[in-house]
C-alpha cells in the first residue's frame, strides 16, 4: 500500500544518549485527522517537527508522497530539502504571521516556496494565485479580512489565516502543532472542526498535536498516543480507554 506518509525507525536526540523519539514508526493514510496525544516532552512537537524537517532527526526514514514521487526528508538537504518541505503544509502554535502584513500578503507567503527569488523578493505573485487566496479566505470565514492587518485579528482569526496559508501550499500533507493551545474551548472547536473538513475538502492527510484529549476524541479519524518517545496507542477514538490514558499520562487522579 502507497502511504501518504510513512515513518521508519524515527530518532531524535537532543543531547547524546539522550533520545526524545524512540524509534517511532507511523503509517499515515491519504485522508483523515491524525491526533497526536501524550504529556508535555513525550516528543510530539519534535515528531511533527522532525516530519517537515524543522528538526533534524538522529536517525530513521520519513518516507512523502509528493507529486506522486516517494522521497525520505530525512535524507534531503539544500534545494531538494526546500523543494520538497513546500509540500507539508504546517499551522503553528504562535501562529507565525507576519503582523505588519495584511491578510491577503500572510496568506500569499504560502507561495513563496514556489517562485525564484527575485519574484518572491518583489512580492509579484500570479493572479491565479491571488484569486486562490481570495477563495481560501472565503473557505476558512475570513473573505472580508482581506485587507486588515494580521495583528489586529483575534486568536482564532489569526489561526485561520495560518490554515488558509498553509493550504495554499497546496501541500500533500497538512501538520498543526498545537493550534489550539492559546484559544478558548469554543473556538477551539471550530479550529479543529475547520481543519478536519479541508483535510477532507483537499483529500489530504492532516496530523495534530493536541493537548485536549476530549477535542481529540470528538473530531479525529485516528488517534496517536506518545509517551516516553514511544507509541503506546495507535487506533480509533472510540478504543481509548482509560487504561490506555493510564499507560500515556501515568496515575489515575487526573482522569
Amino acid at each position: 500500500m502507497s502511504y501518504a506518509l510513512e515513518i521508519v525507525g524515527l530518532m531524535k536526540e537532543y543531547k547524546p544518549g539522550h533520545p526524545i523519539l524512540k524509534g517511532i514508526n507511523l503509517s499515515i493514510d491519504g485522508t483523515g485527522l491524525t491526533a497526536i496525544i501524550g504529556p508535555s516532552g513525550t516528543g510530539k512537537s519534535t515528531l511533527i517537527r522532525c516530519i517537515n524537517r524543522l528538526v533534524d532527526p538522529s536517525q530513521g526514514a520519513i518516507w512523502l508522497n509528493a507529486g506522486g514521487r516517494r522521497v525520505d526528508m530525512a535524507s534531503l538537504r539544500g534545494g531538494a530539502l526546500r523543494t520538497t518541505r513546500r509540500r507539508i503544509g504546517m499551522v503553528f502554535q504562535e501562529y507565525n504571521l507576519v503582523e505588519r502584513l495584511t491578510v491577503m500578503e500572510n496568506v500569499l507567503c504560502g507561495r513563496l516556496g514556489y517562485m525564484n527569488a527575485f519574484a518572491a523578493w518583489r512580492r509579484k505573485f500570479d493572479q491565479k494565485d491571488i484569486d486562490y487566496a481570495f477563495h481560501l479566505l472565503d473557505t476558512v470565514g475570513l473573505g472580508s479580512f482581506a485587507n486588515q492587518r494580521a495583528d489586529a485579528l483575534s486568536g482564532g482569526q489569526r489561526q485561520r489565516v495560518g490554515i488558509a496559508r498553509a493550504l495554499m501550499q497546496q501541500p500533500e500533507v497538512l501538520l498543526a502543532d498545537e493550534p489550539t493551545s492559546s484559544l478558548d474551548p469554543k473556538t477551539s472547536f471550530e479550529i479543529i472542526s475547520l481543519l478536519r473538513e479541508q483535510g477532507r475538502a483537499h483529500k489530504i492527510p492532516v496530523i495534530v498535536n493536541i493537548h485536549d484529549v476530549e477535542l481529540a476524541k470528538r473530531y479525529a479519524d485516528r488517534i496517536i498516543g506518545m509517551s516516553g518517545g514511544h507509541v503506546v496507542y495507535d487506533g480509533a477514538p472510540q478504543g481509548l480507554t482509560d487504561d490506555f490514558l493510564k499507560q500515556i499520562y501515568g496515575g489515575e487522579d487526573w482522569l
